[in-house]
């Protein structure tokens, strides 16, 4: 635990405005806990970026994974970091926040700047994935995963030819303990990096033809329907319209990323080690990506899709252990035992305001709203809307004594009954994802 505590002493309490100059209005982007901003060091008149997250233990822990693999050329790196409450305009009352000061990345996002070269060759998609992959090498040999993979996270230095790519946002890495299992609790192990392994395929694939890889048949370029079982059966190709002047090396590195097996992917260092990431030759066909790139269009389908099956494949990795009932002191199990009741093993029990209940009723409501935002159903003469309000009536029930949950219905517009604003279903299940992460955690601690 010496990096947690090395961190928790780098966090600075003093105010940031006492070294930096905030710009409130100036966004350089969204990530998944909000926008980071500009912020101007007083002494020195340097540019940073700011990234602002509520104070909660799952921030720190981002905080302490991005300082763990900071030190690395590719990965974007902290400079430092305050614990100061800061209050919104929309806010009653200040919050607990931190404060990331990040160095500033002026090139901007991957597919943007490729976009703007009008002669990005292969030999050049070569280059960036070896600087990836060196940043994903670095965090897998920390045993993090970064599993965000994404575009949008992959940021050039500056705008000059020769500038580094890097990568950002922990909001998602996890450290691999060695001990999570597939979805179907087979008694094989599969590591999370495998996910940031399947990424990287996406990434050069899209890379190299300006599409992603499970695209219809009819060259729609946008979100196919049955864009998901493609994914599931691995059911990609390289059509020649596009490929025909890619290498062999290219599909070769793409074939061996996109196993569907996840334990029959490349490892990162089969990536390093690959020919394509070594070639000597010139490999200096344009590649047809930078054109597709120009229309804004195609770049935010192509980045739905890919984070959409992200959040499924992090979904699916939810692991929840819930403590056995002969280790938990309880006064409802001990009325239990006295009265002869056998309640099921394997069942947290937690003092609601409203009583006593199984924690593990709660945990399964807020599964039930994971389920509905994947995988919609609804009732006869219920739309899938109806659906998703009655589970997350069920959930809140059980839950109201979370904060992070209320938090995230506040900014959802829930009004107690329903939402009533668009919901962005899989941004919603990512934070019930983290809210029962949260509930097992604090269960475990007690």
């Amino acid at each position: 635990m010496s990096e947690e505590s090395d961190m928790e002493k780098a966090i600075k309490e003093t105010s940031i405005l006492e070294e930096y100059s905030i710009n409130w209005t100036q966004k350089l982007g969204a990530g998944i806990s909000g926008p980071v901003r500009v912020c101007v060091k007083k002494s020195t008149q340097e540019r940073f970026a700011l990234k602002i997250l509520l104070d909660r233990p799952k921030a720190r822990n981002e905080v302490r994974l991005h300082m763990m693999c900071a030190t690395h050329p590719n990965i974007v790196q902290i400079i430092e970091v305050f614990a100061n409450s800061v209050q919104f305009p929309h806010e009653s009352s200040p919050r607990a926040r931190l404060l990331i000061v990040m160095e500033m990345m002026e090139g901007g996002e991957l597919f943007h700047r490729i976009s703007q070269h009008r002669h990005f060759t292969e030999k050049q998609a070569s280059q960036v994935t070896k600087q990836i992959a060196l940043a994903l090498q670095h965090c897998h040999l920390l045993n993090i995963a970064h599993r965000d993979l994404k575009p949008e996270n992959l940021l050039f230095k500056d705008n000059s030819l020769d500038a580094p790519v890097k990568l950002c946002d922990f909001g998602f890495a996890k450290i691999d303990q060695g001990d999570l299992m597939t979805p179907q609790f087979t008694p094989y192990y599969v590591a999370p990096q495998s996910c940031d392994l399947w990424s990287l395929g996406v990434i050069i694939y899209v890379m190299l033809c300006g599409y992603p890889p499970f695209y219809s048949k009819h060259h729609s370029r946008t979100i196919p329907k049955d864009m998901r079982r493609k994914i599931m059966t691995g059911s990609f190709e390289f059509p020649e319209e596009e490929w025909s002047q890619i290498s062999e090396m290219a599909k070769d590195v793409v074939r061996k990323l996109l196993k569907v097996k996840p334990e029959e992917r490349l490892t990162i260092e089969g990536v390093l080690d690959h020919p394509w990431l070594n070639s000597t030759e010139a490999l200096d066909n344009v590649l047809p990506s930078a054109q597709l790139m120009m229309d804004k269009a195609v770049v935010a389908g192509i980045q739905q899709a890919h984070a959409e099956q992200l959040a499924n494949m992090r979904i699916q990795d939810l692991k929840v252990s819930l403590k056995p009932l002969h280790s938990v002191n309880n006064p409802i199990l001990r009325k239990r035992k006295l009265l002869g009741t056998k309640p099921k093993d394997s069942v947290y029990i937690h003092d609601h305001e409203n009583g006593a209940e199984d924690s593990n009723v709660a945990l399964e409501k807020l599964r039930d709203v994971i389920a509905q935002c994947i995988l919609p159903q609804a009732g006869k003469g219920e739309n899938e809307d109806e659906k998703l309000n009655e589970v997350m009536q069920e959930a809140w029930k059980y839950n109201r004594e979370c904060k992070l949950l209320r938090d995230t219905l506040q900014s959802f517009s829930w009004n107690g009954r329903g939402f009533t604003d668009k919901v962005d279903r899989l941004k919603l299940a990512e934070i019930v994802k983290q809210v029962i992460e949260e509930q097992t955690t604090s269960h475990e601690s007690q």
